[in-house]
């Protein structure tokens, strides 16, 4: 891997270190801070009461969303881009799921995570087995799921609406990517008995709570290597580096996904 667009930062004492250090870890120290605050009111946004009796298709056959919890108080479903076309997961949802890691510590926090695709679950199926995940994925498939939560775009069903932002401003922001078709994002859940609730959504750069990938490369001098923010572009890829986990050797061009 390439390093010639890479300006190395300046060499100086282990003094002068420690000082610049020291000043960036008050500036970590306040966006901790900030980001507990900013949990602290996603906390307390309202919530919206489910009354839509959606349809799902898992392994075992047929599910309804509150089923989704898996008798746990809270679920988070990652909308998970699938192309039918390819029988292959958008690669940047797949990098996402690749960082999720055990599930058993959001267990044990009353929590759920599972994957929804609107692709039909035998779809779905030699694509999970060839990635190895064992996390819940289901099929929302025929339902109404993925367009009232604006992951699936299409203006003859819903208005388009995209990261909070309708039709025109996405096309004034040159984001014509996000007006149709199938999209990322994730949304979370509360239960109450049989009552079910939406608490959040999030799309876009909204997603990367989970990728610690791009968190320990946040750590590095090289950044995400991306070419944005300052940061070098690792062999000119810019964003466009993401493969499937077992397609790191393959030449071929990544098909791109989930841009923000």
């Amino acid at each position: 891997m390439k390093i010639d667009n890479f300006t190395l930062p300046p060499v100086v004492s282990r003094e002068d270190w420690l000082a610049a250090r020291k000043r960036l870890w008050q500036l970590e120290r306040e966006a901790t801070h900030a980001r507990d605050a900013l949990a602290a009111e996603r906390r307390r946004l309202p919530l919206v009461r489910i009354d839509k009796d959606y349809r799902f298709e898992g392994p075992d056959g047929p599910l309804r969303l509150l089923d989704l919890f898996e008798g746990r108080l809270q679920l988070i479903v990652y909308h998970f881009m699938f192309h039918r076309d390819r029988g292959e997961g958008c690669e940047g949802c797949s990098f996402l799921v690749d960082n999720l890691g055990r599930l058993e510590h959001l267990h044990a926090r009353g929590t759920t995570l599972a994957l929804v695709s609107r692709a039909p679950l035998a779809e779905i199926a030699p694509f999970r087995t060839r990635m190895g995940w064992r996390l819940p994925w289901y099929s929302s498939f025929g339902s109404d799921f993925n367009y009232d939560f604006h992951v699936t775009l299409d203006e003859k069903v819903a208005p388009i609406e995209y990261n909070y932002r309708d039709l025109d401003e996405l096309r004034r922001l040159g984001q014509d990517y996000h007006i149709q078709g199938e999209q990322p994002g994730m949304s979370v859940f509360l239960r109450d008995g049989d009552s079910v609730y939406h608490s959040y959504s999030a799309y876009g750069r909204g997603l990367e709570a989970p990728l610690f990938t791009y968190h320990l490369l946040d750590l590095t001098p090289l950044g995400r290597g991306e070419g944005w923010g300052g940061m070098a572009d690792l062999d000119g890829k810019g964003m466009n580096w993401l493969r499937y986990h077992d397609r790191y050797d393959d030449e071929q061009p990544p098909h791109g996904c989930c841009a923000s």
